[in-house]
Formats: C-alpha cells, sequence, structure tokens
C-alpha cells in the first residue's frame, strides 16, 4: 500500500462518502498532488474494503439508484496512521525528467539547446502559474504545505535552467 491508498483512507476519515464524491473532490480539489484516475479510485476502495479498511452501506435516496457509502474502518484508522507515518519519512532520490537528455546536450548545436531549455522553462513557468492561482484549502496546513512544496521545487527548477542556458559555452 502507498501514497494513493493514504490519500482516499484520508478522504474517509473526513467523512464517509460515495465513490463518486472522491473522485469528484480528486479531480478538483487534489488535481495539482494527485495523478489519480477515477478507476483507480474504485479498484482502491474495492481492495481496501476486501482488507477490512473501508466498509460499505447501500443509500437509497428516493426512486434514485442505489449508492454504496464508503466509511473507514477502525482498522482502516490504523492502516491510515501507518501509511501516514510512512508517507511523512519516505524520501525517494529520483532522477528528474530530462537529466538524461541534458548528459547529450553537447551532441546538439548552441542555439538549438538553449531553444529546447527556454521551452522547458516556459512549461515549468506555466505549472508555477497554475500552483500560485490555487486557493487556500482551508482545512489543516497539510494540502497547502504539499502546494508550497511543488512550488519551491518548481522554483528550483526554473532557475537552475536558466543556469544551464547562461553556462552553455558558446
Amino acid at each position: 500500500m502507498g501514497e494513493r491508498e493514504l490519500l482516499v483512507l484520508g478522504l474517509l476519515k473526513t467523512q464517509s462518502q460515495h465513490g463518486y464524491q472522491i473522485n469528484d473532490f480528486i479531480e478538483r480539489n487534489l488535481g495539482r498532488v494527485s495523478d489519480m484516475k477515477k478507476s483507480t479510485a474504485y479498484l482502491l476502495l474495492k481492495k481496501l474494503n476486501q482488507s477490512g479498511y473501508v466498509g460499505v452501506s447501500i443509500e437509497q435516496d428516493g426512486n434514485r439508484p442505489p449508492k454504496q457509502v464508503y466509511s473507514i474502518t477502525p482498522a482502516g484508522e490504523a492502516k491510515f496512521l501507518e501509511l501516514l507515518r510512512e508517507a511523512l519519512n519516505q524520501f525517494d532520490d529520483v532522477t528528474p525528467s530530462g537529466d538524461i537528455g541534458l548528459m547529450y546536450i553537447d551532441y546538439l548545436p548552441r542555439d538549438e539547446a538553449i531553444r529546447f531549455l527556454q521551452e522547458r522553462v516556459e512549461k515549468v513557468e506555466a505549472l508555477l502559474a497554475v500552483y500560485a492561482n490555487a486557493p487556500k484549502h482551508g482545512f489543516g496546513v497539510g494540502v497547502d504545505l504539499s502546494i508550497r512544496h511543488r512550488v519551491v521545487l518548481l522554483k528550483t527548477e526554473r532557475d537552475w535552467l536558466k543556469q544551464c542556458v547562461e553556462q552553455l559555452p558558446k
């Protein structure tokens, strides 16, 4: 289990929800910190239910079709805390995308290399604009910390790329 399970269990800690509500919340509010697809969320809910971490009840509202409502169980509460502790203590030494290309940048003409690096800067700046316009979460500091972390990383990437352009041999 990992961060996606932590995300779903964390959402259920706040309140019992329909699968649609969970997916809608992730898409509208957490799209900047998670790339989880709807099908993945439903599969996770099924897996978490089979593991005893999530309970399912059926809710009927008038003539509408019955809906499954998911709730975190006591075992799910314990699993949530275990996953939370693991996630906060985790550090992955990952190779950023494009670093392999940087190793061979000397094979391109300088002007072309600069153009590609500047295009990369523009992509980073576009993402920065998205994150800069993200509204404050309003409940606790966690989501806001995650977004600020992304902003710091993106600014560092942007500044580093600009330095690379300046350092390319003439």
